[in-house]
């Protein structure tokens, strides 16, 4: 028995250490309709690299009642995944987001670390004045469901479709609980 305790910490603080060192966090949301008669639906992937200090955004719609006239992230939102709030990141439109289409697809990088790339207000009202605090508010805001991605166009002008990126599980975060949840079971069975 003690060598299958051993074993099992040693994988516990192998799995632990690989995780400390993780610099990527992906955000994951399906894109709906905003406002009542919108059409369009869509998916969007939100990847922030802490170490970069970079946000990857891959989205992708279609079957929107409109043509886009421009995207970004708002944040943060009184109450989880209700609600309207001023954006966050990019003042205007997200940087080389695509015009006067119906549906495509958004595949760019942000560098979360100039000033350009938060609006202003966001940086005052939610980051403290700062470009780490805003980064972390607008993390903070994606974690409790309280941000949302979203696309304007000329028939939804303030905004035909959205989606509120939730935090995908990391690999290790599963092979932790996978972990505990057999560790349960053996403790279990040695009960019995």
């Amino acid at each position: 028995m003690k060598s299958t305790t051993k074993r099992l910490a040693a994988l516990v603080l192998a799995t632990c250490s690989m995780t400390a060192n993780a610099a990527l966090i992906t955000y994951r949301a399906t894109l709906g309709p905003e406002a009542v008669g919108a059409t369009g639906s869509g998916s969007v992937e939100l990847v922030y690299d802490s170490v970069a200090l970079s946000l990857s955004i891959d989205a992708n719609w279609s079957g929107l009642s409109g043509t886009t006239t421009i995207a970004h992230i708002h944040c943060c939102t009184a109450a989880p995944f209700t609600g309207t709030v001023g954006v966050a990141v990019t003042p205007g439109t997200l940087p080389g987001f695509p015009v006067g289409v119906t549906s495509g697809t958004y595949l760019r990088s942000i560098d979360l670390d100039t000033g350009t790339s938060f609006t202003g207000a966001f940086v005052t009202n939610f980051g403290g004045g700062t470009l780490a605090g805003a980064r972390a508010a607008l993390f903070d805001g994606l974690d409790a469901g309280k941000g949302y991605f979203n696309i304007h166009t000329t028939r939804f002008p303030s905004g035909e479709i959205r989606g509120f990126p939730q935090p995908v599980p990391e690999p290790g975060t599963l092979a932790l609980l996978g972990l505990g949840l057999a560790g349960l079971a053996a403790s279990r069975r040695r009960k019995q």
